[in-house]
């Protein structure tokens, strides 16, 4: 069984930067596909971004797509997320999943295992 810890949230000014990592543990991250989520309060959690088992696809919710990027480094099994350019309305806590299917999965019902969330926090 694989088990995620994220990382890297935080308190940062809109236009500002943050690094999010997910550590995988247990099995090999190569094995799976990764995917990170987000839920604010009163609201539904909704997809972010997400890679492919071998990088070879990777997908962005629109309202992201120009300011993240997804990337993985299987020898570390660490999938990271680079936040750019934030805004106050990215504020949430931040969840990685992993898909033992290797999908790069919009949907949050294809992912297998989840991490506990790291809080992400813009002020204007």
């Amino acid at each position: 069984q694989v088990q995620l810890v994220e990382s890297g949230g935080g308190l940062v000014q809109a236009g500002g930067s943050l690094r999010l990592s997910c550590q995988a543990s247990g099995r090999p991250s190569r094995n799976y596909g990764a995917g990170w989520f987000r839920q604010s309060p009163g609201r539904e959690r909704e997809f972010v971004a997400a890679i492919s088992r071998g990088a070879e696809s990777t997908n962005y919710a629109r309202s992201v797509q120009a300011r993240f990027k997804i990337s993985r480094d299987d020898a570390k099994n660490t999938v990271i997320l680079q936040l750019n350019s934030l805004k106050p309305e990215d504020t949430a806590v931040y969840y990685c999943a992993f898909d033992s299917a290797g999908s790069s999965a919009r949907f949050a019902n294809r992912y297998d295992t989840w991490g506990q969330g790291t809080q992400v926090t813009v002020s204007s």
